[in-house]
């Protein structure tokens, strides 16, 4: 069975008609994640037709509201859904730290149990595995504490010492946001698919050093380093209504590009 990427949404911090804020699904190993959480995502899965009994785990890149602003909404819809599966949140430690006044204020019964994880932007660790999944964190640089995601489908074969070793197979890296780094290239390399955020087109490159974003050629700048199957591209600027600039200005570099689109599932 294929991987999935369904988008959620593919805008930058201020909402357009065009696109909502930061979310995607991916659905691998019969597994549904949900990476980021912006205003409107449960809207989106909504009208997409996602499946919530399938979605067991949240991971969130940092917290700037353009990706969590839309977690505490989710949340309480699921308990007045009466959810009973636990929903486990990958995110900073101060997420919860964050959030929990607020689930107790808005909904002190909540019908199934929220378990935070905290996790380290700043460190390359594995943060969540089962028998056919892995993810691990790839710190990003931004204005905040910041990570990417990289999900591994998993085959164990035998070692020929009577254990077992992990195998990835199908990958994809989900990185936004953050300035270039080459340090992605080797975290990334080889990966099926690259997500890596857009913000800017290139005679906005001034702006990328205060605010800590990419251009799209910058994005497929990284793509080439690492030779990836191909590149996703997303997290547009608000000022840019022509997404297909983006496109012109990455497929030059890296012609396996293509625009994220809301509401888009891909296959890979």
């Amino acid at each position: 069975m294929n991987a999935k990427l369904t988008i959620l949404g593919c805008g930058s911090a201020r909402p357009t008609y065009q696109n909502s804020p930061s979310g995607q699904v991916l659905d691998l190993c019969d597994k549904s994640f949900l990476i980021d959480c912006g205003e409107g995502v449960q809207i989106s899965m909504a009208r997409l037709g996602v499946r919530t009994s399938r979605l067991y785990n949240i991971f969130i890149s940092h917290l700037h509201g353009d990706h969590c602003f839309g977690l505490i909404g989710l949340l309480s819809t699921l308990s007045m859904q009466h959810r009973q599966q636990p929903m486990h949140i990958y995110a900073h430690a101060d997420l919860e730290r964050l959030l929990r006044p607020w689930l107790t204020y808005f909904g002190e019964e909540y019908t199934y149990e929220i378990v935070f994880h905290p996790i380290h932007p700043n460190r390359h660790e594995v943060i969540f595995e089962d028998r056919t999944v892995m993810v691990e964190s790839i710190p990003l640089k931004h204005t905040v504490p910041c990570c990417g995601f990289l999900f591994s489908e998993i085959h164990r074969q035998p070692d020929g010492e009577g254990g077992f070793v992990r195998v990835p197979h199908r990958r994809y890296a989900y990185c936004s946001d953050t300035r270039y780094t080459e340090t992605l290239v080797e975290r990334v390399r080889g990966v099926d698919m690259l997500y890596h955020e857009s913000t800017f087109l290139s005679e906005h490159a001034h702006l990328c050093k205060n605010v800590m974003h990419s251009t799209a050629a910058q994005a497929a700048t990284i793509a080439q380093k690492a030779e990836v199957g191909q590149l996703l591209l997303g997290h547009y600027s608000a000022r840019v209504d022509d997404h297909e600039l983006f496109l012109n200005e990455a497929q030059p570099i890296f012609p396996n590009s293509r625009l994220s689109h809301e509401g888009e599932t891909i296959e890979f």
